[in-house]
């Protein structure tokens, strides 16, 4: 089944409330969706999301790069020839991985569908399930403290705390959320990118001085900073996860040969994709580091994705996906539910659309 079409469309979806990081706020999404038709009619979707702090893409660069690069070079191609298909849209231009990410994705759920088969399936089979986390955004204290007892009383029982925007501030303030929610939660605590080396094993100490149940530090070192990475890691005993230093599997390789994180967060608008991301997943998995899938404040199509991936890969032993949780849309797709995730059994991915 040959490639016969691939549209380009936009949506805006609301939040239900401001996600707040030390990067950036967002209210709302721009969602961009690609639509692959092939030549008997079946159709696959992939989704994207212009995160400007992160990858450096917008949504017009994300579109003109998709109509004006990435399409040209897969019209007409074999869908079954996923891993040329694939690769050629990784290596045809440098960067641009989210405009990537949605077309990886939605060849991967059109090959889903022509084969009748879910997503998962294609990369192995399901050999695991997930509990999904609740992140809490950066606000003031006692925001924050209230929306932890939200997430609690929702059923969630590993939280992800922002951190990064003021370092003095940040042990206090996990200190304060944990004692507000009790002892049945783990936390996971993302500084992106806000802290600096010293201050980092400052911090990462006293935290561990505090026997909170803390299951790793995400990224607390600007992500060129590798060295900064290995620094921090050999002070402390809590885990360190890359998450903005990895977009590629070279980028993993480099990590691992610094010896400079014990855990790597994969994202498929970091990666440009499902290929790509397997492809991390398999190499740290050689070298004994396991993957957390996660994703940006993205639509439930592409989170989806993630989760199926996460579901077949046996290294990838944590999510973070519950950014269809914060969308104004989520009642329209019942597969994130508080911390539970159900992937359908449908062929691809497991969303249509209206033609």
């Amino acid at each position: 089944m040959k490639i016969k079409q691939i549209n380009v469309t936009t949506q805006s979806i609301p939040l239900v409330k401001p996600f707040k990081t030390a990067l950036r706020t967002v209210t709302q999404i721009e969602s961009i969706l690609v639509k692959v038709t092939l030549d008997n009619g079946i159709e696959g979707y992939g989704a994207t999301v212009p995160t400007e702090a992160i990858t450096g893409e917008t949504k017009q660069s994300i579109i003109g790069v998709l109509q004006y690069r990435l399409i040209p070079v897969v019209i007409g191609r074999d869908i079954e020839m996923i891993a040329k298909n694939t690769k050629d849209v990784q290596t045809c231009c440098v960067g641009n991985t989210s405009a990537k990410a949605a077309l990886d994705m939605a060849m991967h759920d059109a090959l889903g569908k022509h084969l009748g088969i879910p997503l998962y399936q294609w990369f192995g089979g399901k050999t695991h399930d997930h509990v999904n986390d609740m992140t809490i955004s950066v606000n003031p204290t006692e925001q924050m403290i209230r929306d932890a007892e939200i997430a609690i009383n929702h059923g969630f029982s590993v939280l992800k705390i922002k951190v990064g925007k003021e370092a003095k501030k940040d042990i206090e303030r996990i200190k304060r959320i944990y004692e507000a929610i009790g002892p049945n939660v783990v936390l996971r605590i993302d500084a992106n990118q806000g802290w600096t080396a010293k201050e980092a094993v400052r911090i990462i100490r006293q935290l561990e001085q505090s026997n909170l149940p803390i299951e790793f530090i995400e990224q607390p070192v600007p992500k060129y900073d590798i060295e900064g990475l290995r620094f921090i890691r050999e002070r402390v005993n809590i885990p360190i996860m890359a998450d903005e230093s990895v977009f590629s599997a070279h980028d993993a390789l480099t990590l691992i040969r610094c010896q400079a994180v014990d855990l790597i967060n994969i994202k498929l608008m970091k990666t440009g994709g499902l290929r790509e991301a397997y492809t991390i997943a398999s190499l740290a998995e050689s070298a004994g580091i396991q993957c957390m899938i996660g994703s940006m404040m993205e639509p439930t199509l592409s989170v989806l994705a993630a989760a199926h991936l996460a579901a077949a890969h046996p290294n990838i032993t944590r999510v973070d996906l519950d950014a269809p949780l914060w969308l104004d849309d989520s009642n329209q797709f019942p597969f994130f539910q508080g911390s539970e995730i159900h992937l359908p059994n449908s062929p691809g991915i497991g969303i249509s659309y209206p033609s």
